[in-house]
């Protein structure tokens, strides 16, 4: 359990190390066929209007795409995402699951939970991801996954 918990309580999801430490945001938005380009703007948009603490990483979370920023892109400027991942992969068990015939069906809460579900899955893996997955390998590749590794996440109320 975390022992050391900024108050963050403007984002959507928070991850933290296995320390206590912010290591992850994450906000969620059911829109589909986003762009990098419109990812970044809509991220510079978020942190504009809320108090961002330094964090190594954000996510945003659409039903089709993720997009992650890691620390060295952690501005406030619109840089693109660092990772640009498709999300079909990793969601399609869990909409087979659900019953969820296709991504524009699913509301941001939903959304919330499917990922939720997803991240806790990683967060306490006995085995680290494999990066051969094509979808797995951005994991690795940008350090989140052992930055996550043992920690715990918490959905955050915006004011």
């Amino acid at each position: 359990m975390p022992t050391q918990r900024q108050r963050v309580t403007v984002w959507d999801l928070v991850v933290y190390d296995r320390e206590g430490q912010l290591i992850l945001i994450v906000e969620f938005k059911s829109k589909l066929h986003t762009s990098p380009e419109w990812a970044a703007k809509f991220r510079r948009n978020i942190l504009a209007h809320g108090d961002f603490p330094k964090v190594p990483y954000f996510l945003m979370v659409f039903p089709d795409k993720f997009y992650l920023w890691t620390d060295k892109e952690a501005r406030l400027d619109e840089s693109e995402p660092t990772y640009v991942i498709d999300a079909s992969p990793i969601f399609q068990p869990y909409f087979e699951k659900a019953g969820i015939k296709n991504e524009q069906q699913i509301s941001d809460e939903s959304l919330e939970i499917i990922f939720s579900s997803w991240l806790t899955s990683i967060i306490y893996s006995p085995e680290v991801p494999n990066p051969v997955n094509e979808f797995q390998r951005w994991l690795i590749d940008s350090g989140l996954y052992p930055a996550i590794a043992g920690g715990s996440l918490q959905f955050e109320a915006g004011e």
